[in-house]
C-alpha cells in the first residue's frame, strides 16, 4: 500500500474535531484489507477504533490522530482536496498527522510483525473521550504494547532529526483573593483585593522552580492574566484573581506544585480559594531497548542521529506513558497548524521507510 494514495485519501476528509468525516472508515477499510482486526470505540460523539494484526516478537503500537484543527482562511489550495503540486501535498493534516498514519499503515502493508493502531478522533479537542478510553479498553482486553510509537510531527528541518522521549507536564491554576470593597479616599473602611496578590504573585514569579534536568529544560510559571473587573477609578475592588500556567519537568507533579502554591497562598492570602486543573504529568522514556529500536531505525534509513528532547506543548503521549514505553516520531512540523499546511511526498516516502525498519527491528 502506497503511503501518497491512503494520506491524499485521508485529507479529502473534513474531519474537524469532532467530526469524523468519513476519515475512520478509510483507515479501517485499509487494514482490514491488510489482515487486521478492528474494534470500533465510540465514546460520547468521538469516533475510534483500535487495530491489530497478531505475529511474531514484540508488540508495537502506532498511536495517532484523524482529526485536526479547522483550517481558517487564506489558503492558497483547497484545505481538503489534497492537492499534489511540485511534490508537494497540500491539505490540514498533511503533517499533522494523517501524514504519518498513512506512512505507518504503508509501512505495515508491506513488512509482518505484531502491530497495532490506536487510532482517536479527539487529540485536537478535550481529550477526553479518545486516547484516555481506547487505552483504558486495551488494558482491559489484555491489548497494552511493549512499546509505542505516537506519530506527531517532531522534526523541525528533516526527516529523522529528533525523537521525543518525554514532555512536560502542564496545570493551569486559578487563584481567587477576596477583600472588602470601598472607596479609594478610605482604604481604612475596606480590605484591597490587590494589595493581597500582587506580593503572592511577586514570590512565584521571583522564584526559580528549578534548574532543569539533562532532559527537560527548567520548570516555568507563567501569569496568564490578572483580573479585578473594576471600571471604577475610586473604588477599592473586593475581588481579584489570577491565572497561571506552569509547565513542569519530571522533578514535579501536578500534586507538589497544588502543594507548593498553597503554601504561598497560606502566607500572603490565607483566605484565597485555588482551582487547579492538570492537563498532564511530566514523563520520561529512558534509554533502553524501545528507543534504541526507533533511533536506529532512523540512523539506518536517514543517516542522521536524531536528538532525544522532550520540548513541546502536550499529546495524547502523556496519557500512553502510563501504561507502555512510549515516543514521538513524525514528520517535519514546520507547516502544522498553518494555512496551506504540507508534506513533501518524498518525507512520506523515508517515513514509510523508517517505520518499516522500526517494525522489522522491534517485532523481530
Amino acid at each position: 500500500m502506497a503511503p501518497v494514495a491512503l494520506a491524499q485519501d485521508l485529507l479529502r476528509c473534513n474531519s474537524v474535531t469532532p467530526a469524523d468525516g468519513g476519515a475512520q472508515g478509510v483507515l479501517i477499510q485499509a487494514l482490514e484489507g491488510l489482515g487486521f482486526t478492528v474494534t470500533r470505540l465510540r465514546f460520547g460523539e468521538i469516533e475510534n477504533f483500535f487495530a491489530e494484526r497478531p505475529g511474531q516478537g514484540a508488540h508495537l503500537c502506532f498511536a495517532g490522530h484523524t482529526d485536526v484543527v479547522p483550517p481558517g482562511e487564506g489558503w492558497a489550495h483547497d484545505p481538503f482536496a489534497a492537492t499534489e503540486q511540485d511534490g508537494i501535498i497540500y491539505g490540514r493534516g498533511a503533517v499533522d498527522m494523517k501524514g504519518g498514519i498513512a506512512a505507518f499503515v504503508s509501512a505495515a502493508s508491506q513488512v509482518p510483525g505484531h502491530v497495532s493502531l490506536l487510532i482517536t478522533g479527539d487529540e485536537e479537542g478535550e481529550a477526553k473521550d479518545g486516547t484516555v478510553k481506547v487505552l483504558e479498553w486495551m488494558a482491559e482486553h489484555g491489548k497494552i504494547p511493549d512499546f509505542c510509537v505516537v506519530g506527531e510531527p517532531t522534526c523541525r528541518g528533516r526527516v529523522g532529526d529528533v525523537v521525543k522521549v518525554g514532555r512536560r507536564g502542564s496545570m493551569n491554576a486559578r487563584i481567587s483573593v477576596p477583600g472588602r470593597q470601598g472607596h479609594a479616599a478610605y482604604p481604612h473602611l475596606a480590605d484591597n483585593a490587590v494589595h493581597k496578590l500582587i506580593p503572592l504573585l511577586n514570590e512565584l514569579i521571583g522564584k526559580k522552580l528549578d534548574e532543569g534536568t539533562p532532559f527537560f529544560e527548567p520548570s516555568s510559571l507563567q501569569i496568564t492574566s490578572v483580573d479585578v473587573g473594576n471600571p471604577a477609578t475610586n473604588v477599592i475592588p473586593a475581588l481579584a484573581t489570577a491565572k497561571l500556567n506552569i509547565r513542569f519537568n519530571d522533578l514535579h507533579s501536578g500534586a507538589s506544585l497544588t502543594a507548593y502554591l498553597r503554601e504561598a497562598l497560606t502566607r500572603h492570602a490565607p483566605d484565597a480559594t485555588l482551582e487547579v486543573s492538570i492537563s498532564g504529568e511530566a514523563f520520561l522514556t529512558q534509554p533502553g531497548k524501545e528507543i534504541g529500536a526507533l533511533t536506529g531505525a532512523i540512523e539506518r534509513v536517514t543517516g542522521v542521529t536524531p536528538e532525544q528532547n522532550t520540548g513541546g506543548g502536550t499529546s495524547d503521549a502523556r496519557f500512553i506513558s502510563r501504561y507502555c514505553p512510549v515516543a514521538e516520531f513524525g514528520l517535519v512540523g514546520a507547516t502544522m497548524h498553518k494555512v496551506d499546511e504540507a508534506v513533501p511526498v518524498a518525507d512520506l516516502r523515508q517515513l514509510t521507510e523508517v517505520y518499516k525498519a522500526l517494525i522489522m527491528a522491534f517485532c523481530a
